[in-house]
């Protein structure tokens, strides 16, 4: 099995996104997308210029067939996803309103999906295990039974094991059980790298003391990232050997949608790691990625480019808080160098 830059694992859905504003009861039509929080992450990641493969389970059906072909287009290895001809692939709908709001309604039609038969004996772990980093998210272990085992046998320590990143990615209402909140933590603690919000952490946990009583909840990862919202992030890790903890603003953006900014937030991390960059410049890539994914609608937007982004993440402090972001700008930046090409 050929080693990729990264590996994610997890359920893909087609996702209905209404033609206009208002209720699911009064919207007469949807358009067809694509949503998953670990196959986004591996589609942004591909467009950013990393190999990429994503493995899970769809049905032998026509949704299967959309979701292996938009997300291999986006230059996605798919060829270790499996078809299962006995159930459906998972689908679900939802209206214009923002995530968080009462104006946000989303019915999801997952419930014995060919992605909650995933477990050991049904996943081909080689492929999943031949990445530098592997990337897995807390919506998996709330599938099914053999999703929770799935995921206990890849987060086992063991030698080889792949650079492990892990999304906490809370989501209450997929949980049957009060055990949801202390998996997650588990999952987290056995973890390379983890991706939580500073709200899922009260909200999961009970922790309220911030990004340190955070980090002092999860004192193995080797690096814990603490979203903040509008506010920024915090990392805490590693460098030359010693302890440190970095911040770093997030700009300003003009937001269309927010669907898939954290994937989006996720994948610009990972991708400063596989290049070795530092914590703060990481967390700037994170933010960058985020930006493209806010400025767009849609749950996926191609990244800015890698010098484009680059050039940012190279602002001194006063120049990156100044920085806002509006819809087109990483498009604006593409057409001002080809403009400028002779």
């Amino acid at each position: 099995m050929d080693v990729v830059d990264v590996v994610a694992l997890g359920e893909s859905m087609v996702t209905f996104l209404p033609g206009r504003p208002g209720r699911l009861a009064d919207v007469p039509s949807f358009h067809r997308a694509i949503g998953g929080a670990e196959s986004n992450v591996a589609c942004v990641l591909a467009a950013a210029g990393h190999s990429a493969r994503w493995v899970g389970r769809v049905g032998a059906d026509g949704f299967g067939d959309h979701l292996l072909e938009r997300i291999a287009g986006y230059g996605v290895d798919v060829s270790s996803v499996s078809r299962d001809p006995a159930r459906p692939t998972g689908v679900y709908f939802r209206t214009a309103g923002e995530r968080g709001t009462g104006a946000h309604e989303v019915a999801y039609y997952r419930a014995g999906s060919a992605a909650s038969a995933m477990s050991p004996d049904t996943v081909d772990l080689a492929a999943v295990r031949a990445g530098r980093v592997l990337h897995l998210s807390g919506i998996t272990p709330a599938l099914s039974a053999g999703c929770r085992t799935l995921m206990h046998a890849l987060t086992a320590p063991g030698p080889g094991r792949p650079v492990l990143s892990f999304d906490v990615n809370h989501r209450p209402a997929l949980w049957r059980s009060a055990q949801g909140p202390l998996t997650l933590l588990d999952l987290a603690r056995r973890a390379d790298i983890v991706f939580v919000g500073e709200d899922e952490a009260e909200g999961a946990w009970g922790i309220t003391g911030g990004p340190e009583a955070i980090r002092a909840a999860l004192p193995e990862p080797a690096v814990v990232v603490v979203k903040q919202g509008v506010k920024g992030a915090t990392a805490f890790g590693n460098e030359a050997g010693a302890p440190r903890a970095a911040f770093e603003p997030a700009p300003r953006v003009d937001v269309v949608a927010t669907t898939g900014a954290g994937d989006a937030f996720a994948a610009g991390f990972l991708s400063g790691t596989l290049r070795g960059l530092p914590l703060r410049t990481r967390l700037r890539c994170g933010h960058l990625f985020a930006a493209a994914a806010l400025t767009a609608p849609g749950d996926l937007a191609a990244p800015p480019a890698r010098d484009h982004a680059d050039r940012l993440t190279a602002l001194d402090d006063t120049a990156w808080g100044r920085l806002r972001l509006a819809p087109g700008w990483t498009q604006a930046e593409r057409a001002t160098e080809e403009a400028n090409t002779p």
